[in-house]
């Protein structure tokens, strides 16, 4: 690519991509700290993939993406997942009305810009298989209607990893449909110190939408140009591929480890993510460091881990990392 089209890139991007200060700035007034959580949300709504949040409870999942939402002129949901949950809950469903003599579609709470599955892996399969397929396919079929879900649709999903009684853990399957899985820490002492400043003198400032919906389509597409370069592409499959064949990698050590490598949905997923970071980094093409920046969030729930590696406890993020050290860097 000439240097003159980077160039004009780098310039447009720059100017496209002013609301993304706008956004972080409006969520820092309510969310103390938690940059890379507000970073994943913003990587998930740019590149139109999902998101699964894993943190104890308490450390503002949920309202981080209600912060979100309220940024963004658009619709937002919450459902609260929990063994009695029915999929027409979710979705909804057919009524009859006595008034017109005819079974009606009753939409459920999935109909929204933003949707908030909180503690997804409390619902029985049927439920999450429901939500899911409204997530790949973007539409809900009730009885013999089928309707588009509206866009942006943007479903992040939390889940407790403390708790696995009376949990149904998400089949592969199904967790491979999260563009991004984000772990989320604790709060360092001082931003737990202004935490609860604010909660004690309740504090909040009155966010006002920054942008629109439509907006966000716009931002897509300008997203979708952020040039992406060969040899960055052969990176990505090659860190993808070290997943799949750690000995032909140099990676004899994580051969009995792994159960099973990342799908081709990883490569897409990763290349996706890669593209909106460097835009919220307002940059007009893809560094191998932004690739580097999102590969934990991407790859780790697509690596199976085998029964030796749990014994031996071996994170999947642990073997995420021994992979991004070893793959040759462009």
């Amino acid at each position: 690519m000439a240097q003159v089209d980077i160039r004009e890139l780098n310039e447009r991007i720059e100017s496209k991509s002013a609301f993304v200060n706008m956004i972080t700035m409006g969520m820092d007034k309510v969310i103390v700290g938690q940059k890379h959580l507000v970073e994943s949300l913003l990587i998930g709504l740019l590149s139109d993939g999902h998101i699964l949040l894993e943190g104890v409870p308490g450390l503002a999942k949920t309202l981080a993406i209600k912060t979100l939402a309220s940024l963004i002129e658009a619709d937002y949901r919450r459902i609260q997942f929990t063994p009695d949950l029915l999929p027409a809950d979710v979705i909804g469903t057919m009524i009859y009305s006595q008034k017109n003599e005819e079974f009606l579609v009753k939409k459920g709470p999935i109909f929204s810009n933003f949707v908030l599955a909180d503690e997804i892996n409390r619902a029985p399969a049927k439920v999450q298989s429901a939500l899911l397929e409204a997530m790949q396919e973007r539409q809900v079929t009730i009885g013999e209607t089928t309707m588009k879900l509206p866009k942006p649709f943007l479903v992040m999903a939390t889940q407790n990893p403390i708790e696995q009684e009376g949990t149904y853990p998400l089949p592969e399957a199904q967790v491979d449909r999260f563009m991004l899985k984000v772990i989320i820490n604790y709060p360092k002492k001082e931003e737990e110190k202004l935490i609860l400043r604010q909660n004690i003198q309740n504090e909040y400032e009155a966010l006002r939408p920054v942008m629109k919906a439509d907006e966000i389509i716009e931002a897509r597409k300008v997203v979708s140009d952020v040039y992406l370069d060969e040899k960055i592409e052969k990176y990505i499959v090659d860190i993808v591929f070290a997943t799949r064949f750690p000995a032909d990698n140099g990676l004899q050590s994580l051969k009995g480890l792994i159960g099973f490598g990342a799908s081709p949905r990883a490569s897409i997923s990763l290349a996706l993510a890669s593209r909106a970071y460097a835009f919220i980094k307002r940059r007009g093409y893809v560094i191998p460091e932004d690739v580097r920046a999102v590969c934990h969030d991407v790859l780790r729930h697509r690596i199976g881990l085998t029964y030796e590696a749990e014994a031996s406890n071996t994170t999947s993020d642990e073997i995420v990392s021994e992979i991004l050290n070893k793959v040759e860097v462009p």
